[in-house]
């Protein structure tokens, strides 16, 4: 893909002349396109990641078994604003940001 697009640099017009016109229309779609592309293979994938973690934290509940981004495993115990209380043994619970749960463990 990026070959297709180096390939429509290298054969756009020169500037200058009476084709000024054409050539600046071309630039104009270049650009567009490049825009396009950007937007559809990297802030839009990047939006719909975000929004599924958003909803993962949001349906956390007491009694779910995590994983969190360390690797560690536990059951939440509490949750607060924005942090989990998650005990990873019988005695003992340790508080850690909500951001730090990586995923929630099937039941």
């Amino acid at each position: 893909m990026f070959s297709h697009i180096l390939g429509i640099i290298l054969m756009a017009p020169a500037s200058g002349g009476a084709d000024s016109g054409a050539s600046g229309i071309s630039t104009i779609i270049m650009f567009g396109s490049i825009i396009a592309i950007f937007y559809f293979m990297i802030y839009r994938p990047q939006r719909k990641r975000a929004k599924e973690r958003e909803a993962l934290i949001s349906k956390m509940d007491k009694g779910d078994k995590v994983i969190l981004s360390g690797g560690m495993h536990g059951t939440i115990s509490a949750i607060e604003d924005t942090t989990v209380l998650i005990q990873v043994s019988d005695t003992t619970k340790i508080r850690f940001e909500k951001s730090a749960v990586n995923s929630v463990v099937p039941k």
